[in-house]
């Protein structure tokens, strides 16, 4: 037997008691209103319209499916993706409710172990507001899911999270020594500092009996006043004008030795990304035990992107069983922000 439902000022209005506890007391839609009613969103009462549960009618005439979409359309901002993703998950078992009012989370689980951001494959990710809200939502216990609707209707689902990344990579004394500068790179000529430095914490890679560092390698080095920087005829490079000299080659240098030196202060082994097209790989024990484990990218504090650049690098993560994060700086600390494929 269908359950009646009757619109009245953009909500749906349920007013049998037996109707009632079969969509509230039992599949928990909607919420309960004045006279002992129900109160159905026009998205759930889509969903059950279009699951042939509900009959709605407005006065004497009922409404079909096309009908109600054409009216939620002009109601609901971003409609048609919140109701993708509401049928998605309501189709797999989830309870969840629509935030209405929230400006950037679009539903909760009914238990609040879940928040949900609806977004189409078009929409900017700005990643200052995805941090704020996984603060506001996890400091509860909750998680945070993004679900990304492409241009076909397919949903994709990640979870967001703070990521506190730490290793057990205890941080060596090394002996001075001095290492050449190159167009894109530095070699140590001095065998025992070379090998020191790639057994201990792997920098580098060997490069016959010695060893090739990158750029924000020798940089990091060369501040621990480890290695003397050298111009390709052996003279002393001044450490004020080694960051200049190098910024020239590699204009987001800075940028990127800000974040490797706090990976290494956390306890990581950290190599370049790109061949996994980040900026950083890191390992949390030592590269002779473990494949690395997560994928680093560096980003501004303002950084703005499209949901592609996330579904890509997601994916190949996955592929080589990493996880990616992207490394925000601010100017008081670098967040960690991890995104995940979720099936939900």
């Amino acid at each position: 037997m269908q359950i009646s439902g009757e619109l009245s000022d953009n909500k749906i209005i349920v007013k049998k008691p037996k109707d009632i506890g079969r969509l509230y007391n039992k599949s928990h839609f909607g919420k309960p209103a004045s006279g002992g009613n129900l109160e159905l969103e026009l998205i759930e009462g889509l969903f059950l319209l279009d699951e042939e549960k509900i009959k709605i009618t407005k006065g004497k005439k009922e409404l079909d499916f096309e009908e109600l979409v054409s009216l939620a359309s002009k109601k609901i901002l971003h409609f048609e993706i919140k109701y993708l993703v509401y049928k998605d998950l309501r189709k797999r078992g989830h309870a969840i409710h629509l935030i209405d009012k929230d400006k950037i989370l679009t539903f909760k689980q009914l238990k609040n172990q879940f928040f949900v951001i609806a977004y189409s494959e078009r929409d900017e990710l700005n990643l200052k507001k995805i941090k704020s809200t996984i603060n506001s939502v996890t400091k509860n216990g909750s998680s945070l899911w993004i679900a990304i609707v492409d241009e076909e209707g397919d949903i994709t689902y990640y979870d967001a999270s703070m990521l506190d990344i730490k290793g057990n990579i205890r941080e060596h004394r090394f002996p001075k020594g001095r290492c050449i500068l190159l167009d894109n790179r530095a070699i140590v000529f001095d065998k025992k500092l070379a090998g020191s430095l790639f057994e201990k914490e792997f920098f580098g890679k060997p490069f016959g009996p010695w060893l090739q560092i990158s750029f924000v390698e020798a940089l990091y080095l060369n501040k621990k006043e480890v290695v003397e920087i050298l111009t390709s005829d052996k003279k002393k490079i001044p450490k004020e004008k080694v960051e200049k000299i190098i910024s020239k080659k590699q204009p987001d240098i800075l940028q990127r030795l800000v974040v490797y030196k706090n990976l290494k202060k956390r306890g990581l082994i950290v190599k370049t990304g790109f061949k996994f097209g980040s900026h950083f790989r890191a390992y949390t024990k030592s590269p002779d035990k473990t494949h690395a484990e997560y994928l680093i990218h560096v980003v501004s504090s303002d950084f703005k992107s499209i949901w592609e650049e996330i579904s890509r690098a997601v994916r190949l993560a996955h592929s080589v069983n990493k996880e990616i994060c992207l490394a925000q700086i601010s100017k008081s600390k670098i967040d960690y922000v991890k995104f995940g494929r979720l099936r939900p």
